[in-house]
């Protein structure tokens, strides 16, 4: 057992981010376990995996998965790694990979290491690491058997090079009337919007920027020119959430997204435990708040005390002025 299977997410028929960067994992952790990597899609062309690190690439269609079925899904990546003996499976900690990878391993009677944030080999056995208590301590974790893991997206790199390792079409041993439960419609955000969980640069907003419908207009109209300016996605807490002034998708935190971005920029939040719990592991953390003793100050690399109002806009302008935008 020394090969390592790999579910690639794909979306809109190209492979994600996230998707290679798990991909890329999946192969580092293979070369030091003296095996393969393995790439497995499902319901979409492969593309050139081989070039992001897959010595080989399974490819399972059919009529059975041509729409997201969370069973569907699980069986065969729980079939996959039974017959390729792989000594770890590994996939993206996205929304899919949360929604149906935890179902696989429990097909395959074995225990999943959530949102990991690094991979190793130690006495020639995989292991990983996975924040615990709110990102306060690393559980290191080992399986008796077949590691199966979910990996924190801008953790690992993506890898370039390697094999031309040409897809094979691997069979779905189960019809369409199998299936408990398909998606019929994916209703998309806007055309274009950055995913904050892949994004490498994310501006967040909290509570201080106020309602967006009364006095906070400005103050969100700003951030947005900041994360434009930058090239960023938009995050918010869950009290902005909550209030109903950001969706869902943007909420960053212990009950939204988990992000890991080179640079993190939050405005106006506090900083409460369940939101550090989803961004304490930027690379970058900058911080604005006008209360200088706001706890997000004690994880940021770089602080700013004033008032977003003053604040924003003035490090907007200077942002364009020194990137000539």
């Amino acid at each position: 057992m020394s090969d390592v299977l790999v579910f690639v997410e794909f979306s809109d028929g190209a492979a994600t981010k996230a998707g290679l960067q798990a991909l890329g994992a999946g192969s580092t952790l293979a070369k030091a376990l003296g095996g393969k990597a393995i790439a497995l899609v499902i319901g979409n062309n492969a593309g050139e995996l081989g070039k992001h690190g897959a010595d080989r690439v399974l490819v399972a269609g059919g009529d059975a998965v041509g729409s997201y079925s969370p069973d569907g899904f699980a069986r065969i990546v729980a079939e996959h790694a039974k017959s390729t003996g792989a000594a770890a499976v590994l996939a993206s900690a996205t929304p899919m990979g949360k929604d149906f990878f935890a179902r696989a391993a429990a097909i395959a009677k074995c225990g999943l290491a959530a949102d990991c944030v690094e991979l190793k080999v130690e006495g020639g056995k995989p292991r990983a690491v996975r924040p615990v208590f709110a990102g306060k301590a690393l559980a290191t974790v080992e399986a008796p058997g077949t590691l199966w893991a979910t990996l924190r997206p801008n953790v690992f790199a993506e890898v370039s090079g390697g094999s031309d390792a040409a897809p094979e079409t691997v069979p779905v041993t189960f019809g369409p009337g199998d299936l408990k439960a398909v998606v019929k419609e994916i209703v998309a955000g806007v055309k274009g919007k950055l995913d904050v969980a892949e994004a490498e640069i994310v501006v967040s907003g909290g509570r201080g920027l106020k309602d967006p419908a009364g006095e906070g207009k400005q103050n969100w109209a700003n951030l947005e020119a900041l994360a434009e300016t930058l090239g960023a996605a938009i995050g918010a807490s869950r009290a902005v959430v909550d209030a109903g002034w950001r969706g869902h998708g943007e909420q960053v935190g212990q009950t939204g997204k988990t992000v890991s971005p080179k640079l993190y920029i939050a405005c106006g939040i506090s900083g409460a435990i369940q939101h550090l719990a989803g961004m304490s592991g930027s690379k970058v953390i900058v911080a604005i708040n006008k209360d200088d003793n706001a706890p997000i100050f004690k994880v940021a690399d770089y602080g700013i005390v004033g008032t977003v109002e003053d604040v924003v806009p003035a490090l907007t302008a200077a942002l364009k002025e020194t990137l000539g935008s």
